[in-house]
């Protein structure tokens, strides 16, 4: 958190900024995230996906440490990042947020990413289609409700037909969880049944989500078959006993396409107890 002047905090920052102070002041540590990328680089994924909530308050300070933090992590061809509530915690930073982070967040086409009305973007990477939603949108305080309307569920049942008609494995990002009572009534995406409509209609492989900083495994109807819905723990989440949320961890997939189609397998990294390092906590077979 970077120092913070008086009048920052004329707004609905000064609740977040006292629920920094009093809970995630302790519990989110910056060492912690270090030392899970640092695990997550030996292992040399192809490509890193952020789904959200790089900031806290949407200050400016903040928007160009993430910024620094998303050029440390790798070149704009080998991560794509969707927003999540916290960086759209008040009117404006949004699109502040986009305008710096904009190399990590426009798709392979090179449109300017600017608000809610230029989404979903596409990236394409090795037969995976990458297709970063937007659910992020200035609240009241006390809220961190996402929001996912018709003209993007129009625009990701397009997007979601001609992938899979291209047989590409379609992985959708999106910050809020598009499942039912995965977040309490004032954190809920509204607008969940039109993306799970959207899903059911025209499919994917995988969906990822932030937010609930759980580590979560849902499932929601596809045309054929369930789609899973997959969610992470707070990347900095350092592990101390007796906190409610899990300690810091990664996913990794492992995505293959063979003779019945595409497979993906997930492994869990992370933190499991104070003291400990990164280690592997759980392999699923996701697809």
């Amino acid at each position: 958190m970077p120092v913070i002047a008086r009048r920052d905090l004329m707004s609905k920052r000064i609740t977040g900024y006292v629920n920094w102070r009093r809970n995630r002041s302790r519990s989110h540590q910056s060492d912690t995230l270090a030392g899970l990328l640092e695990d997550a680089r030996r292992r040399a994924p192809d490509h890193y996906v952020v789904t959200g909530d790089l900031i806290n308050l949407g200050l400016d300070a903040e928007i160009e440490n993430a910024r620094l933090w998303l050029e440390s992590l790798g070149d704009p061809q080998i991560v794509s990042t969707v927003c999540g509530n916290h960086d759209a915690y008040v009117r404006g930073s949004l699109e502040q947020a986009l305008a710096k982070w904009q190399p990590w967040c426009s798709g392979d086409d090179g449109r300017t990413i600017s608000g809610d009305d230029d989404y979903p973007v596409l990236w394409r990477r090795d037969g995976v289609s990458i297709i970063g939603c937007n659910s992020a949108r200035a609240t009241a305080p006390f809220l961190a409700t996402g929001y996912f309307e018709e003209v993007q569920a129009d625009r990701l049942a397009r997007v979601l037909e001609g992938e899979g008609r291209a047989g590409r494995c379609r992985i959708v990002l999106i910050h809020h969880p598009p499942v039912r009572r995965a977040a309490p009534l004032h954190k809920r995406l509204i607008g969940q049944s039109l993306f799970r409509k959207v899903i059911a209609a025209h499919g994917a492989e995988l969906v990822l989500h932030g937010h609930t900083h759980l580590n979560t495994v849902n499932h929601i109807p596809g045309p054929n078959r369930h789609v899973a819905v997959v969610g992470v723990p707070s990347g900095a989440q350092a592990p101390i006993a007796l906190l409610r949320k899990p300690a810091a961890r990664y996913n990794l997939f492992n995505i293959a396409k063979g003779p019945r189609g595409w497979s993906i397998a997930l492994q869990e990294y992370g933190y499991s107890a104070p003291g400990d390092g990164v280690g592997l906590i759980a392999k699923k077979q996701i697809l």
